[in-house]
């Protein structure tokens, strides 16, 4: 009897190792975020002009004497309309390239320019430095932490520009529906501002600028990080197709608008200077408007939203993809 000896070899597959970040990434992330503002806010600025002025726009009421054939010239009651300027998105466009030609769907761009490119670089700055702090061995974010991340770049981006530059754009923009504008360009409406109201009139509207941004990056960030974790099947080393990051994008950004328009109209009419408190904001919107008054805009804000945050992605993915190749 003989026994005949067998050897097996077993092959081991090598598991790429993922490089931490480094702060070489962290600069670019907030140069990719700078240049990514810049170039999106030349796209979408139109539709948030449209958006603002239906948020502003809550009406006026008007009063009409009715008289009848037997008192001619007494009237016999008062009949009450409440009459808005706009009747939608198409009348802003027209009323406005009427009144003021093309560039008047552009008044207040210098605003947010100014100040979109230091909020898309404090974003995507925040969100990569924290990331660095969160993520697991593999340089993963968990969902749990890839919410939290978007919250506090959210947060961040609130406190150091978004609210002091929300300011300034809605007073424009309010103010362009004067007769006699009192504002003759950015710069005179900080300084009338700060003069007028002090240092936190630019602040009016700081809560609910920071529930909006707060709960925008929260939702879009995770929703990216769900949807690219679905089609790469949590493979770090796949990139996905930019026409997929478009869509991806897209969809976040309709679920932060879902989310968060009724914050988003009591921080427009807050930044307005009409109202004293948040909580008064809101309380006068539902006894005026009812619960639709909250989601005045949500239409124009969806379209531009979605726009932003697709090509938002798709911006900055393509110049992290130019960065990575030095």
């Amino acid at each position: 009897m003989s026994f005949t000896q067998k050897s097996y070899s077993v092959k081991l597959r090598e598991v790429p190792q993922i490089a931490p970040p480094s702060n070489k990434r962290g600069f670019r992330s907030v140069l990719a975020g700078g240049l990514t503002g810049g170039i999106n806010m030349c796209f979408v600025f139109p539709m948030e002009f449209i958006k603002t002025q239906l948020q502003l726009d809550s009406g006026k009421m008007m009063f009409s004497a009715h008289h009848t054939a037997l008192t001619p010239y007494r009237a016999t009651f008062l009949a009450s309309e409440l009459v808005r300027v706009y009747t939608g998105s198409v009348d802003v466009v027209k009323k406005t390239v009427k009144a003021r030609g093309i560039r008047g769907m552009y008044r207040g761009v210098t605003v947010l320019l100014s100040g979109t490119v230091p909020m898309y670089a404090v974003r995507f700055g925040t969100f990569d430095n924290l990331k660095t702090q969160f993520a697991g061995p593999n340089g993963q974010l968990s969902a749990a932490g890839t919410l939290g991340c978007g919250l506090g770049a959210g947060v961040v981006e609130a406190v150091l520009v978004v609210t002091w530059v929300e300011t300034l754009k809605v007073r424009l923009i309010s103010d362009q529906r004067k007769k006699v504008p009192q504002y003759r360009g950015l710069i005179h409406a900080a300084s009338s501002i700060l003069r007028q109201e002090g240092f936190f009139g630019l602040y009016k509207g700081l809560a609910p600028t920071i529930l909006k941004q707060g709960s925008n990056q929260a939702i879009r960030f995770s929703a990216m990080g769900v949807l690219r974790g679905w089609y790469t099947g949590g493979d770090q080393t796949k990139s996905v197709p930019k026409p997929f990051v478009a869509l991806f994008g897209a969809l976040a950004g309709g679920a932060s608008v879902l989310g968060n328009t009724p914050i988003d109209v009591v921080k427009t009419r807050m930044q307005n200077g009409s109202y004293t408190s948040t909580l008064e904001c809101a309380r006068q919107v539902v006894t005026k408007e009812g619960v639709r008054g909250f989601y005045k805009g949500c239409l124009p804000r969806m379209n531009a939203v979605c726009f932003e945050v697709a090509l938002m992605f798709c911006i900055y993915d393509s110049i992290m993809d130019v960065f990575n190749k030095f």
